[in-house]
């Protein structure tokens, strides 16, 4: 599908330089202990709007990743984590920030992405640390079997996660400006497709190769070549089909958003979240 995206110099939102922005004498008016009132009482523009939606369906899809990963389903053969079904979401949500508020803003929302995965690790690992009222109606063993931590797959993820979301970014943006603006669907799935690669051989990698060498337990074991392939392909071509098929919704996404946005007198204001 050959469609154009909007080319760089049709691009919907310019940032004003900063000596003529209409927010610079409201960045100066709000110096710590001065009023605020005008921030809280302020009625959200359609971009903020957008963006905290995006956000926050960046940030749900990783957390509900997490939260599934241990289960597995078997497709055509290939054992899957339940993880994967809304893994791809993820990227494709910071593509639409990147699309329609540039690199920068999608950065933010992955470092947001890290710190928040991170918060989940600690209170989990809280909760399976305390003891288990007697009369509870899930016992320490249920709740192990579901919420438990698996070192090596927490390492791995995390490590996998910066990197392939911070690839997919990047990647996306060296499209964007290679292209000039043209082509969305090639900085779509150019950007997700090599970073999705480079998720699953890490996180696979990590999590059932590395760690096993170094964690001193005698009963695991690293997987042999053959068993780490096909788990990689597995998991890469479910990854591929569904980044392939999300490219409509791309579209449909980017032009509805950008549609809407700009229909807000304040669109062509910048108050810090267009770059």
């Amino acid at each position: 599908m050959c469609r154009q995206g909007h080319t760089s110099s049709q691009a919907p939102f310019r940032r004003v330089p900063p000596s003529d922005s209409p927010t610079t004498t409201r960045r100066e008016a709000t110096l710590p202990g001065q009023d605020l009132d005008h921030l809280r009482n302020a009625d959200p523009s359609r971009a903020e709007r957008a963006f905290t939606v995006l956000a926050g369906l960046f940030i749900g899809a990783l957390v509900i990743t997490n939260a599934v990963a241990s289960k597995f389903f078997v497709l055509f053969g290939q054992e899957l984590s339940c993880g994967i079904i809304a893994y791809p979401v993820t990227f494709l949500a910071t593509d639409l920030i990147s699309e329609i508020y540039g690199r920068k803003r999608a950065n933010t929302v992955v470092g947001a992405g890290f710190v928040v995965s991170v918060f989940i690790t600690i209170v989990v690992w809280i909760a399976n640390a305390a003891p288990t009222y007697e009369q509870s109606p899930v016992t320490a063993e249920a709740f192990n079997s579901v919420f438990g931590l698996l070192p090596g797959i927490v390492l791995g993820s995390m490590v996998a996660y910066l990197a392939s979301q911070f690839i997919d970014v990047q990647l996306f943006e060296f499209w964007r400006r290679l292209t000039d603006g043209k082509y969305m669907w090639l900085r779509n799935n150019g950007s997700t497709f090599f970073s999705q690669l480079v998720d699953t051989i890490m996180v696979v990698t990590i999590a059932l190769v590395i760690w096993p060498e170094v964690d001193g337990n005698p009963g695991t074991t690293p997987l042999a070549f053959e068993t780490w392939q096909g788990i990689v392909f597995g998991q890469y071509v479910f990854k591929l089909g569904i980044a392939a098929l999300d490219t409509p919704l791309f579209y449909v996404a980017t032009h509805y958003l950008t549609n809407w946005i700009q229909a807000d007198p304040r669109a062509l204001e910048t108050d810090g979240v267009m770059e």
